[in-house]
Parts: C-alpha cells; structure tokens; sequence
C-alpha cells in the first residue's frame, strides 16, 4: 500500500476520533455533526416551519428533532416532485449507563451514584473504568423561558469498582445490574469537608443545600435528588448558575479517549464505534458529495442522511427510526416544486408553476417507490479467538470494507438488487486522493451462522413502513457494545467513499436496476 495512500486514510480516522471524542451522547453528536453541516455550507431548518417558501433546488439543510436525531439533504437543480430521494440511515446512540432521576445514594462511607441501563451493554466491561458524565441541561434563558445546555465533564469523577478475587472465586462474572452496578462518587467524608468550610451551609449530607422558601415545588429540587456538588458540576460546565439548573439527562462515559492503535497503527480503539463509525460516515458522505461548486447543478434527485437516536432499545420514541420523523420528512420533499437553475449563477432559481409537476397529489408515493435506503449500522468484524462462532464463508475482515448484512429471516433489509446497487456504486467511487489506483472500494458479506441468533437494527423496520428499497451495511468491528470498541482506521475512508459514491450516482443508476 502506498505512503501516501496511508497518510489520507490516516487522517480521516484521526478525524472520526475527534468526532468521537467530542460525542458522548447523541446530544453531542447531533451537534458534532451540525457543526461539520454549517462549515459545508448547510442551512438550520426547522420541522414547525413551512418550507416551500424557504427550500429551493440546489440548497443544503438540515433539522433536528429532540436535538439527538438530525435529517441533513440536499435538492438536486434540476428536482421535480415525485422524484427520487438517496437516503443513507443510522443511529447516534450506544449502550451505556444512564443517571436515574433520583440518583443520590450512599453506603459505607461512599457517595455513590444510582444509574439505569440503557440498550444491551456488556455491562462487566463498565467496572474499573474512569468514568464521568455528559449530557444536556434544562436551564432558565433569564427571560421566563428554557433552553437545552450540553455539557460534559472531562475529569473522572465516577468508577464502578470491581470485587477483589479473594472475596469471592467465580468461573463467570455475572453482576447484578441493579445492586452491584453502583458507581462510587467519592467519600460522605471528603464532602462533609468540602461543605463544612462553605458558611452557612448544612454539614449533613442529606442538607447540603436547603429549599427555597415560599415557592410550590412539584418535584424536589435537583439537589435534593442528586449529590448537590454533581450538580454543581453540571452547572459550571453547562456555564449557568446552580439555581438555573431544572433538569438534565444525563449518561456515564468513559474517559479515555479514542484512538488508533495496532502495531501497525491501523487499528482504532474506541468507544462508541456502534454506532458513531457509520453516524460519521453518513454526514461526511453526504458532505463530500456535494463539496465541488456544481455537484448539484445536474442532480434531479434529493440526497439525504439521517441519524436517529435510540436505535440500540428498539426505536420506538418520537425521534427513533419507528417513528414519524422520516416519513413526514419524506412527505414534505416529495411535493417541494421544482425550480429553473441557470448554472450560471447560484441565486437563479425561479419556481416552475406547479401545473407543470407531477400529481402532486401521488408525488409521495413516486418518491418512496423510486428512492432507495442505505441503512448503516456497524457489523461484525470476525474475533480470531471465536473464529467457530462465524459462518465458515462470511468472515468480514477489517481494512477490507463495508460489509453488505444478509438474513433469509429479515433480520436485515438486503436482497439481490441492492447487492447490485451498492457494487456499482463501490466501482464508481473515487479511492483516497492521494491514491495511484483508479479502483473503487472493496465490499463484504455476512450472514449468521444458523444455530447463532442474528441482530437487526433501522433497516428492516423503514423499508416495511416506506416500501422503499433497502440495504443494511456497515464498517466491521470487534467488541461490539462493549465500553472501548476496536475497528480498522481504512475501513473509514472506505465508509465515506462508498456513501459520498452512492449519493452522486444514485439518480444515473435507480432505473438501471429495477425490479417492480
């Protein structure tokens, strides 16, 4: 492999490790991405707003829904009603432990903290780590109203400790996720020190800080439910005073950073890499496809990504993959009027009459059976130390691809067209650009073995509620969900260029292969 090849693929993992490591939760990786979207050129809009009058063809945009999904596209200059839309699908959330609403608790002179959890963690990889918190505040703006407020905490303030092997020899360690799953916080007496040189201030650990006086409160105040000095920390790093602090969500977060490893450094240790590999290589596909000054002027589709939250407990909330965000979304481009577009100039677009479009009244259901669904999802790398728990022919490596997910059962959305589909677009891909070879990107296969049960993510449950085709892939990786992942650093130029392909040649190749 060249130098220079290297070095290209090299950077764009180092920068999916920042984007990692700036996205603990879906909140910073909403914004992690909102951020990339607005230096492209991409701009906010929102779902309560009309559009017509504020989309036009040959634009870029974005919205948010909950601020831990996002919807970014783009409309081709030469868009029409009813016309396809090139969709690649993925998810922002990971398995991790979530703080309970009321979290305050202590035992044995320890000041611990009590957590849930979320989607299906290995949950022994969370003890003995450096952990701290993340999330997004619910503050007073200071003119009657609130506003969200991300913070996260770089320090480890958190760890759930292990207990020793002489206390206790097992084949298998199983902890109870609801007794033993206690992160420690500190020591009451280290706290009672802290307060006790504070004036004023109630030395017993359940009286930190008092109520206010003469105000009804439906619920406690937060410090009442939660360590007051955690909320103290939330406070400073969300930037506001403790007082302004309503309410929060917020998750544990291992400390230790993302990075690349191997003893050829072409290994990334990370956590998150389900599902922020595929996240990062939705918006960044997307991105480059249309960073050249006219990409769009011969575009007569619309390319779209989407990152959902919650995909890893099922989906099922008003801004998961099951819910109404893509169909309404959908709905709304299908009917966007088209436009004239002098290449000439950017601001030239005028509105055709709408008696010129298609039936505006199926343009909906055109779109949906003319589109097409890329639904990333990061896939299994094979472990070389369970080598028998694979299917002998469908090995996926690192470094060598996207691997194409195939289940008989459904279980993922593939079939043979979108096999076709996505090769083409591998072909047609451009390779690193410091590249000497003209050749495409590399693809891999996995199906589960029979006797093994079989994961599932957004494909299947889209591609039912839209009838619109449907591919699931993603980049291979070990450990999944577990708290440090490890995935291949060429495996993430590979993502970028096969979606970056998919969104510039969709529209050439969607009636090339059809199969009604």
């Amino acid at each position: 492999m060249a130098s220079k090849k290297v070095s290209a693929a090299v950077a764009k993992a180092n920068d999916f490790i920042d984007f990692v490591n700036a996205s603990p939760t879906p909140y910073h990786a909403v914004q992690s991405a909102i951020t990339r979207l607005t230096t492209a050129g991409f701009t906010e809009i929102r779902e309560r707003d009309p559009w017509t009058s504020l989309l036009h063809p040959g634009g870029k945009y974005y919205l948010t829904r909950n601020a831990s999904s996002i919807v970014a596209f783009t409309i081709g200059a030469k868009w029409k009603p009813g016309n396809p839309i090139a969709m690649v699908g993925a998810h922002t959330d990971s398995p991790c432990l979530r703080l309970k609403p009321v979290s305050k608790k202590s035992g044995a002179g320890f000041l611990q903290v009590g957590v849930e959890t979320y989607g299906g963690g290995i949950w022994h990889t969370w003890f003995d780590r450096d952990l701290s918190v993340a999330g997004r505040a619910m503050v007073r703006d200071g003119k009657g109203g609130f506003v969200q407020r991300l913070f996260k905490v770089e320090r480890p303030i958190l760890r759930i400790p292990t207990l020793a092997v002489h206390l206790e020899r097992q084949d298998k360690f199983e902890p109870n996720k609801e007794t033993e799953l206690f992160p420690i916080a500190g020591l009451v007496a280290a706290e009672l020190n802290r307060t006790g040189q504070k004036e004023g201030k109630d030395h017993s650990i359940e009286g930190l800080e008092k109520e206010g006086e003469g105000e009804f409160r439906p619920l406690k105040v937060l410090r009442d439910r939660h360590h007051p000095y955690l909320v103290e920390i939330i406070a400073e790093h969300a930037g506001v005073d403790v007082e302004d602090v309503i309410d929060f969500e917020m998750v544990l977060y291992d400390t230790q950073k993302s990075c690349i490893g191997g003893i050829n450094n072409e290994l990334i240790f990370s956590p998150r890499l389900d599902n922020l590999g595929m996240t990062y290589c939705a918006i960044e596909g997307l991105i480059e496809s249309v960073s050249q000054k006219h990409a769009l002027d011969d575009e007569t589709g619309i390319r779209l990504s989407v990152c959902f939250d919650h995909e890893e407990i099922g989906s099922t909330s008003a801004h998961g993959a099951a819910s109404n965000l893509l169909p309404a979304v959908l709905r709304r481009l299908s009917v966007l009027p088209a436009g004239h577009h002098d290449s000439g100039s950017e601001q030239s677009y005028e509105k055709i009459p709408r008696e010129q479009d298609l039936d505006i009244a199926t343009a909906y259901e055109q779109t949906l059976s003319s589109s097409f669904l890329v639904s990333a999802d990061m896939a299994h790398s094979v472990n070389p130390n369970y080598a028998h728990k694979y299917e002998a022919d469908h090995r996926p490596e690192m470094n060598k691809g996207t691997v194409i997910k195939v289940n008989a059962n459904q279980r993922y959305a593939t079939n043979s067209p979108g096999i076709i589909l996505l090769q083409e677009v591998a072909k047609l891909a451009k390779p690193s650009e410091d590249s000497t070879t003209s050749h495409g990107v590399p693809l891999q296969l996995f199906v589960v073995r029979n006797d093994s049960s079989c994961g599932s993510t957004i494909g299947p449950m889209l591609s039912a509620a839209l009838g619109t085709r449907t591919i699931d892939v993603g980049n291979p990786q070990l450990s999944m969900h577990s708290i440090r992942e490890t995935g291949g650093v060429y495996d993430v130029e590979h993502g970028v260029r096969l979606f970056e392909s998919f969104f510039q040649h969709f529209s050439e190749l969607e009636s090339k292969i059809l199969v009604d």
